[in-house]
């Protein structure tokens, strides 16, 4: 009976958004308190605060400074976005990162098209993901949030908005392209691709207008060959290509093969079920289509790392969640082994060994995502998802609590 009462319970709080959110806020405030408090070194903000100041003082973006020990690999436009953070005091500015990278996510899995059962389910799913990625300051999680706020726009119609994301992602860190995968689904295409191509005009000149013509025209060329130099040494790195196409290339071990093949395979495989036209009208194929593309853009890529699948698992959950038919015990098992493996294997709750041996240097924690993203692709190919298709759909409005 005490264990009864004590289960309810507990689910009646792990059901609360205000347990939720209150957790995802931890998130954010426990990794920017233990990095101040012990004095470490923030690799990624550091990049990005200084990002601002190396535009400012008119200085190469894309070299390696010793003070940040890494490449800055973002667009242009990165410095400006981050000028907000990078003139107040640089503790102070990182909590405002901290807590942009783990709200605005959370906030575009409240503001979506899930029921309230679902978002429960993704935010809880995903917290590993979020949590990894959290405390190296990564931005990957605000690109899941630009994808799912430019679907989200794009169903409501307000075509502007849903371009401006597409574009905003494109010229800052190139992932945002995938946007316009749900392109298909606009109810008013030309608008749309009008918006597109202006907000890819005024958004690739503002950071002229702040850092001057000629010096960010070199920093565009720079950008291109600094990304060009990293997929080659990511071909075989241990923490970078943790993707599907990392996983075949360090398995084979063969360095002479060209990734364009995969790739071609993976956007046909992509592409395919876009000629299913009749089922567009339905919420639940093109919430299908959501999963993959948060899928696909970690799986077809040599930049992907381990903080990457922060973008990926939601669609993991996406994929389990909104099917108009009653998943299986295989489907179950699926995501069971997602969660394992690519959520957890990074964690001290896996066995060390099996990380550092098997795990990290194949990219295996890409396999139970890639295995998932083929069964999702046969389902976009051969399912009906008009069937129960109301058991999915909801009046839409603001669902913040």
């Amino acid at each position: 009976m005490k264990q009864s009462v004590l289960t309810s319970k507990i689910k009646h709080y792990l059901s609360d958004f205000r347990v939720v959110f209150a957790a995802w806020l931890i998130m954010a405030i426990v990794p920017w308190l233990r990095i101040w408090l012990k004095g470490k070194f923030d690799l990624d903000y550091s990049i990005f605060y200084h990002s601002f100041w190396h535009a400012w003082q008119q200085m190469p973006l894309y070299i390696i400074y010793p003070e940040d020990g890494n490449y800055f690999l973002y667009g242009p436009l990165f410095p400006l976005l981050m000028a907000p953070m990078a003139v107040l005091p640089y503790q102070l500015g990182r909590l405002i990162w901290m807590l942009l990278i783990t709200l605005v996510p959370y906030w575009s899995i409240r503001q979506s098209f899930f029921t309230r059962s679902q978002q429960l389910f993704i935010l809880w799913f995903v917290a590993v993901e979020a949590y990894t990625c959290i405390l190296d300051s990564e931005s990957n999680s605000l690109i899941l949030a630009c994808i799912l706020f430019t679907y989200y726009f794009t169903q409501k119609e307000k075509d502007c908005w849903a371009a401006f994301l597409i574009a905003l992602g494109t010229v800052t860190k190139i992932y945002g392209i995938v946007g316009l995968a749900f392109f298909p689904f606009s109810q008013h295409k030309g608008r749309f691709l009008g918006w597109f191509v202006a907000w890819m005009v005024i958004l690739s000149l503002l950071p002229m207008l702040v850092f001057g013509v000629d010096y960010i025209s070199s920093q565009y060329v720079a950008w291109y060959d600094v990304l060009v130099h990293k997929n080659d040494l990511n071909q075989f790195a241990a923490g970078q290509n943790i993707s599907l196409l990392g996983m075949v290339r360090k398995i084979s071990g063969i360095a002479t093969y060209s990734d364009i093949w995969l790739l071609l395979a993976g956007a046909i495989g992509f592409g395919l079920p876009y000629l299913r036209l009749s089922q567009y009208r339905h919420q639940a194929f093109r919430l299908a289509i959501v999963a993959s593309v948060l899928m696909t853009v970690v799986l077809f890529s040599t930049c992907s790392e381990s903080y990457s699948y922060i973008i990926a698992m939601p669609g993991v959950a996406i994929w389990y969640l909104t099917c108009p038919w009653q998943r299986n015990r295989w489907d179950l098992a699926l995501i069971i082994f997602a969660f394992i493996i690519t959520s957890m294997s990074p964690s001290d709750l896996f066995p060390r060994e099996v990380w550092r041996q098997l795990i990290k240097p194949y990219s295996l924690k890409a396999l139970p995502v890639a295995i998932i993203w083929f069964k999702l692709i046969y389902e976009l190919l051969t399912k009906d998802y008009a069937l129960t298709t109301a058991q999915i759909m909801r009046p839409q409005a603001n669902v913040m609590q």
